[in-house]
């Protein structure tokens, strides 16, 4: 088992936010590829094949990462963590799918409400059973402000776009597909956390997740060209795939600050490093219909201030002695 030192909260909180730039980073490049192959579900896999064979080249090259393949088999054969966490991958598929999925019909602004909304209300609750490797965490009253201010920091930042995806209460199914892909992201990340303190590395845990993401892809992708046909020819442009090492970082990046700072905070710290990353896009890199209001700017500094909250202790009362 690994031995990693704990990384404070000043230093892992940075690395999160960090980490969570490269996701909206990952979708619009993502959301390129799709709109230029006509098919979401191909570009998803050729994100995670692109990062599969970042990782099997970063693997076989660097020291850590050739020692964490060396545990990998022993871990499985002696049941070091549950079996189930190797295809802790497929939730990142499905999340990646349901992008591809619902995105059209609710627009981005409500898919990602919905997304946070799930992985901040789970996030508090794998703490609280203790499935990450950081062990169980308490469900104090500033966690739970920290939760509420981070949705409503996430509504408030998105708002500008939400005029028109069109009458809430007919699209209350398909918000479920995303929601649910949040609450999952959570146990993806405890997941991954707890792989990659037994494989002694996040490079092994992160491979894995890979393998099993890719998989699943593939097996949908084949499914779809048997009903539907192939669909465009890849590009030639080689920015059309650098998603899937952005991905990467990202799932890297969580499977070692989970142990350090938790999934609820882990999380916490990369959805607002998703609004600034998304903010920057949009100021350097406008998209046709971007709004840049105040409550775009306000939401990442009001999830910053969740963050704080969130770290900080509850005070407990002291019995009074007679």
């Amino acid at each position: 088992m690994s031995h990693q030192s704990h990384l404070p909260a000043v230093i892992g909180l940075p690395l999160a936010m960090l980490a969570g730039v490269a996701i909206p980073l990952q979708g619009r490049v993502n959301g390129a590829l799709g709109t230029r192959l006509d098919d979401g579900i191909a570009a998803a896999l050729v994100s995670f094949g692109t990062g599969l064979v970042f990782m099997v080249i970063i693997s076989l090259t660097v020291p850590r990462g050739r020692a964490g393949l060396k545990e990998l088999l022993p871990s499985i054969r002696e049941h070091r963590f549950p079996r189930i966490y190797l295809a802790a991958g497929m939730i990142g598929a499905l999340f990646v799918f349901s992008q591809s999925l619902t995105i059209g019909l609710l627009g981005v602004a409500l898919f990602t409400v919905a997304a946070v909304m799930g992985q901040t209300l789970s996030g508090l609750l794998v703490d609280r059973a203790g499935i990450g490797p950081g062990g169980r965490r308490r469900v104090t009253p500033m966690r739970l402000i920290g939760v509420v201010l981070t949705v409503a920091s996430v509504v408030w930042a998105v708002s500008p776009r939400l005029g028109g995806t069109g009458q809430v209460a007919e699209l209350l199914l398909p918000l479920m597909l995303p929601v649910l892909a949040g609450i999952m992201m959570s146990y993806q990340q405890a997941m991954n956390g707890t792989a990659a303190v037994h494989y002694g590395t996040p490079i092994t845990a992160t491979l894995v997740n890979f393998i099993a993401g890719t998989s699943l892809l593939l097996a949908a992708w084949l499914v779809k060209i048997a009903v539907a046909g192939v669909g465009e020819p890849l590009p030639a442009e080689w920015w059309y795939y650098v998603g899937g090492p952005m991905g990467c970082v990202f799932i890297g990046v969580g499977a070692l600050l989970v142990r350090s700072l938790g999934v609820l905070l882990t999380g916490l710290g990369m959805i607002a490093g998703q609004l600034v990353g998304s903010l920057v896009l949009d100021l350097l890199v406008p998209t046709p219909g971007t709004v840049i209001a105040l409550a775009t700017v306000a939401g990442p500094v009001l999830t910053l201030g969740a963050i704080v909250l969130t770290t900080l202790p509850w005070p407990r009362r002291t019995r009074r002695t007679r």
